[in-house]
This record gives C-alpha cells, sequence and structure tokens, in this order.
C-alpha cells in the first residue's frame, strides 16, 4: 500500500513539473530572447540562450519614438486600475444583492445575467460600441474604453464572489441587523471585510485581463498614440526598427510589460488559491 502511494505521488509529481515546464517555457524563452540580436532569433529560433548576451535591445526600445515607456506605462496603470477597481466593487455588490437579498424576479435577473457567459458576439460589437462613443466624443482615448468596460458586467467575478458569500454563515447577518444595521451596512461593515481573499482574486483576475488587452486599445487609441498602452506599443515595436519584422525589439518590450504581472501574482498568490477554492465546498 505505501508503495503503491509513492508510485502515485512520483506519478504526481512528474505530471506537475511537465505543466509547469510548458506553461513556464514561453515566458523564460521571451527574456532570454530579448538578449538576442534579431539576426540570431531568425536564424536560430529553436536556440534558448543566447550566444552573446547584451542590453542593446532595451536600449533600442527605450529610444523607439513608438515606445515612450512612462506615458504608455501611465496609461496603461490608470486604465487598469479604473478597471480593477469597478470590477471589485461591481462583482463584490452584485453577488452580495444576489446572494443575501431577496426581491421579485432575482433568480430570473440572475439567469439573465448568468446567460451573458454563454453568448459571445466578438468583432462584431466593436464597431456600435465606436460610433455610440463617437457621439459623446470618446471614441480616440481610453476613456472611451473605461466607459465600455463600466458598462459591462462581470459574470464570472460576480459567480466567483457569490458562491463566497455562500459560505459566510447567515447569522453574521442577523446579528447585525439586530445592531440595527440596513442591508447595505451589513455589507460595508460586516460581509466586505471577510471578502479580502476573493477580493485579491477578483483584483489579479481583473489586472491581467486588462493589462494584458490589445485589440481595444488598439482600435480606441489608433488616432492618438499619446493614449497607447504599454501592450499596444510592445506590438509597435515589431515594426520600429531597421528590419520588417523586429522581433528583438517586441521581446525586450514584452519582457519590460511582464514585469507588473509577475509582481502583481507574487504579491497576490496567497490570497489567489484560497480565493478560487473558498467556495468550491460549502462548510
Amino acid at each position: 500500500m505505501k508503495r503503491n502511494n509513492i508510485i502515485t505521488s512520483i506519478f504526481s509529481y512528474a505530471i506537475l513539473i511537465l505543466v509547469l515546464i510548458v506553461c513556464i517555457f514561453p515566458v523564460v524563452y521571451t527574456v532570454l530572447a530579448s538578449f538576442k540580436t534579431n539576426a540570431e532569433i531568425l536564424a536560430q529560433p529553436d536556440k534558448l540562450f543566447p550566444t552573446v548576451w547584451s542590453l542593446e535591445n532595451y536600449k533600442m526600445a527605450f529610444d523607439s519614438s513608438d515606445f515612450n515607456v512612462g506615458r504608455m506605462l501611465f496609461n496603461s496603470s490608470y486604465y487598469t486600475v479604473l478597471c480593477v477597481c469597478f470590477s471589485i466593487f461591481a462583482s463584490t455588490m452584485c453577488a452580495y444583492v444576489f446572494e443575501r437579498g431577496e426581491f421579485t424576479g432575482k433568480k430570473v435577473i440572475f439567469t439573465m445575467f448568468s446567460s451573458l457567459m454563454f453568448i459571445s458576439l466578438g468583432s462584431i460589437t466593436v464597431y456600435p460600441l465606436f460610433d455610440i462613443l463617437n457621439i459623446i466624443h470618446l471614441n480616440k482615448s481610453l476613456w472611451g474604453l473605461i466607459v465600455v468596460k463600466m458598462l459591462g458586467i462581470p459574470i464570472v467575478n460576480i459567480y466567483l464572489v457569490k458562491s463566497y458569500i455562500k459560505t459566510l454563515p447567515k447569522e453574521l447577518d442577523e446579528a447585525a441587523m439586530m445592531d440595527g444595521c440596513s442591508f447595505i451596512g451589513i455589507f460595508f461593515k460586516v460581509i466586505a471585510p471577510l471578502l479580502k481573499p476573493i477580493v485579491a482574486t477578483v483584483a489579479l483576475l481583473s489586472f491581467q485581463s486588462s493589462w494584458n488587452e490589445y485589440l481595444m486599445p488598439t482600435i480606441f487609441t489608433m488616432s492618438n498614440p499619446s493614449q497607447r498602452t504599454l501592450m499596444v506599443g510592445v506590438v509597435a515595436l515589431k515594426n520600429s526598427g531597421d528590419s520588417a519584422a523586429s522581433w528583438n525589439l517586441m521581446l525586450a518590450g514584452a519582457t519590460i510589460a511582464l514585469v507588473p504581472v509577475l509582481a502583481a501574482y507574487v504579491f497576490f498568490n496567497r490570497y489567489f488559491v484560497s480565493g478560487l477554492t473558498a467556495g468550491a465546498v460549502k462548510g
């Protein structure tokens, strides 16, 4: 029996290590390739380590007219922060109302919201959104995209928070009501302080999605380069060199853009797993 457990553990760890290698390889390759010349990347794409380590790609990236790091970092930061704050506010409030609230049509409304997870119109919605924002003159900046985000419904995050709130005993609500707390007061004084793990999870998911978003920021900043986000600038680096495709510059820019994401995962990691699994089993 003990031997079988050892074999099972070895097999499990082998699978996990394999999955880890597959997942982390693109990141490692990007970082290492950012120190190569473009000629080496094109001639030997299967080679992992550079022949000669050089910081020239980073110098060229910072000197490029298409890659104003300071400005794009600021654009990405305020865009991401606003999107994260809205996602946290909307998902926690909606989840609390749908889990603890009692009102007519609650199940029907939540079912309608849930159906949004299975409906994807793709890029067909871009033109109508762009046309509407053109009327209010917000179609040429990130603020227009922020407005679009604020009018959206983060249904996946709502599900996560709703499942987490479901694990909290309702006796807490009843005790707060006896002390004179209103429905909203219970949320801010009792429930919200207990949501730290799931809020960290929602924040991390929203941060990753907003920071790495490319298509919509590209469309909304196409005629206004000063509003570009860091990811849009990274892709623009590809064609900013002397060659047709400067992969070395783009990989250097991608490495720069990776740093905030990795830092966020390191900082929120201990909350991330507990937040995702908290609502999996009611206890």
